[in-house]
C-alpha cells in the first residue's frame, strides 16, 4: 500500500469562469530540498585553460576618459573571477601593457585572453587555486568562440 504525501490543494479561478485544481506537494522530496547531496563535482577542483574574447567597450562605454583603462582592468578581473570561480586573479604584464598602450582613454574595444586556472603552490595561501590572465594576439575577432586549451 502506497503512503500518500500531504499536498496543498486549492481551486484557481480562471478569467473565463472556469476553475482548475492546483496541487502543490508539501513533502521534502528531491524537488523541495535546498541542499544538493551526493557526488557534486566541484568546478574549482579542476585545473583548466580556456580562451575568451572580452568585449571591453561594454564596460568602459560612458566612463570618463581618465577612468577607462583602470575600469577595463577591473572588468577583466571580474570576468575572470566569474568565469573561473577563483577570487585570486593575476594579470600578465603584457596584457596590462596592451590595455594601457594607447593611453588611459583609448582602450581596445575587444581583447582575446587566455584564462588559466592553476594550483597555488604557496603554503600560506588562503585560496587553493588562482587564475592567470594572459593576452592572445589575433588578427580578427570574427567567428571566435570560447575554446578549451590543452597545455
Amino acid at each position: 500500500m502506497a503512503v500518500l504525501e500531504p499536498n496543498l490543494q486549492y481551486l484557481h479561478k480562471l478569467p473565463n469562469g472556469m476553475s482548475t485544481l492546483v496541487i502543490i506537494p508539501l513533502s521534502t522530496s528531491k524537488c523541495m530540498s535546498k541542499g544538493k547531496t551526493g557526488n557534486k563535482r566541484s568546478a574549482l577542483a579542476e585545473v583548466v585553460t580556456r580562451e575568451y574574447t572580452i568585449h571591453l567597450h561594454k564596460s568602459v562605454f560612458g566612463a570618463s576618459f581618465k577612468k577607462r583603462a583602470p575600469r577595463a582592468v577591473k572588468s577583466i578581473r571580474e570576468f575572470a573571477k566569474v568565469n573561473m570561480g577563483t577570487t585570486d586573479v593575476r594579470m600578465d604584464p603584457q596584457l596590462n601593457k596592451l590595455l594601457w598602450a594607447r593611453g588611459i582613454k583609448a582602450v581596445p574595444h575587444r581583447i582575446r585572453v587566455r584564462l588559466a586556472r592553476r594550483r597555488n603552490d604557496d603554503e600560506a595561501a588562503t585560496e587553493k587555486l588562482y587564475t592567470h590572465v594572459s593576452y592572445v594576439p589575433v588578427s580578427s575577432f570574427k567567428g571566435l568562440q570560447t575554446q578549451q586549451v590543452d597545455e
